[in-house]
């Protein structure tokens, strides 16, 4: 079995980011690539296009190297996506590298100086939406794979897929699997960089991903608004009956959610990984988000804070419409209050089922009569990893102990891929690896994301030894 040299293996490493990646990445974060859901006009807007071809021209560079092959795929009303094939000493094996392009819309609140499409390099820290979700996915993945061929060290036949649209929840992906399923071939292991980490200390395996369902919840009372002194006490408020809808669904005082097709039995090997990753974590469990001075998480024990995040529902409103600006409210009773909802369901749960009890659970029997419709947007099953094999869980233990100098660690994650359910699916015989950068302030989605590139470096090392001891394996 070839040896990898771990001091040669960092310093290529260090190096390929500090000299390239990191700087493409800025490149990259300064577009502002939005997913479709969030820019519905992104192909006449042109900047899926510009983050793609900067993606696909440096790995252009490399290709040759590896002796791979790249190609833009297109079909029809879809967003592209990026194909590599880098053939192996084993290509009767196929492993997948995975990761997306598209970015979250721009949110509010970011600091000073900083912004979505504004890349700033701070100490270890690159500012700036999309260099960690997802950015560097494509830029990590070639890169162990050079690190292996800089040492002679063999790898099974790899399948590099970069989409568009996961931020859209992965609706083109499908299309693609399918088209390019020859292509792609039979699959023993996934390797997906779309993951987070609950710290920078050691290797995080991502174990499991809840499912979502999504939508937005109108209610109407009037046919237009009145004056407020004059209706109140006779006409109920609107925003009042949508907190009674919400009541049927989550418990006000605990935020548990009710009802069987939002719930599901957490397996005891899952309960057992959060308690060791509560204890390794401690108070960045929770200390990690940034509460305003005197607030406190929903619960004192650290392992149940694990779960209620991983494998517990949840529920969200994300957004609201019908009500003005508080500057600009005047003595009116609104006509109606509508609310963007996101509601976590457990890995297991179906997301079907969930989104279509929803529904019925909103609409029936409204009170007071008033005008209510849910309108379902979204709905992503959650994935529930198979069982680590032997060799997998070696190969994860060792590159923790040579790249962090510490044990790995597994975790659920509280957020969606989509791509995972559906790959567990259609390879059921295979082995993941879903890991990534988002740890404690990141903040993916939200003001101030950030990529830790120590963190980004290690993962690229990670991957190198994953792909060498699946060969072995």
């Amino acid at each position: 079995m070839a040896e990898i040299a771990q001091a040669q293996l960092r310093k290529f490493t260090d190096e390929i980011w500090n000299d390239e990646i990191v700087p493409k990445l800025a490149e990259y974060i300064a577009i502002p690539n939005k997913s479709p859901s969030f820019d519905p006009d992104w192909e006449k807007h042109g900047y899926m296009e510009e983050a793609l071809q900067l993606l696909v021209k440096w790995a252009e560079t490399k290709l040759p190297a590896l002796g791979a092959t790249l190609s833009i795929e297109r079909l029809p009303g879809r967003t592209p996506l990026i194909l590599i094939e880098v053939p192996g000493a084993k290509n009767s094996d196929t492993v997948m590298l995975y990761g997306h392009l598209d970015k979250q819309p721009e949110m509010t609140g970011w600091a000073e100086g900083k912004g979505p499409w504004i890349p700033v390099l701070e100490g270890d820290k690159l500012y700036g939406r999309g260099g960690a979700d997802d950015g560097y996915a494509m830029f990590g993945a070639l890169a162990a794979l050079l690190a292996l061929k800089e040492q002679n060290i063999p790898h099974a036949r790899a399948v590099v897929v970069i989409e568009a649209s996961e931020e859209s929840g992965s609706p083109d992906l499908p299309f693609y699997m399918d088209a390019l399923a020859d292509r792609i071939g039979e699959v023993s292991l996934v390797v997906c960089l779309d993951s987070g980490c609950g710290d920078y200390d050691r290797l995080w395996l991502t174990t499991s991903l809840r499912g979502m369902v999504g939508g937005t919840l109108r209610v109407d009372v009037l046919e237009e608004g009145v004056h407020s002194g004059d209706a109140s006490g006779v006409v109920p408020s609107s925003f009042r009956v949508l907190r009674q809808l919400l009541a049927r669904v989550e418990d006000i005082e605990t935020g548990v959610i009710k009802g069987a097709a939002f719930n599901a039995a957490i397996p005891a090997e899952r309960q057992k990984q959060a308690k060791v990753a509560a204890q390794a974590l401690g108070d960045q469990v929770y200390a990690k988000f940034p509460f305003v001075d005197g607030m406190k998480p929903n619960g004192t024990e650290l392992a149940e804070l694990v779960l209620n995040r991983t494998w517990r529902p949840a529920l969200s409103v994300t957004g609201f419409a019908g009500a003005p600006e508080p500057v600009n409210a005047g003595n009116v009773l609104r006509p109606f209050t509508e609310a963007k909802l996101s509601l976590r369901v457990p890995p297991t749960a179906d997301a079907k089922k969930a989104s279509a009890e929803l529904k019925r659970i909103l609409e029936t029997d409204p009170p007071y009569g008033a005008k209510v419709s849910y309108a379902g947007e979204k709905d992503g099953s959650g994935w529930n990893a198979p069982a680590t094999a032997p060799w997998l869980e070696a190969a994860l233990e060792d590159a923790s102990h040579q790249a962090w100098g510490q044990p790995m660690a597994m975790m659920g994650e509280g957020g969606s891929i989509p791509f995972m359910g559906m790959l567990g699916e259609k390879f059921p015989r295979a082995q993941f690896v879903v890991t990534g950068v988002l740890g404690p302030h990141s903040n993916a989605h939200g003001p101030n994301e950030f990529l830790h590139i120590p963190t980004g470096k290690r993962v690229t090392e990670t991957v190198a030894r994953v792909l060498a001891a699946h060969y072995e394996r």
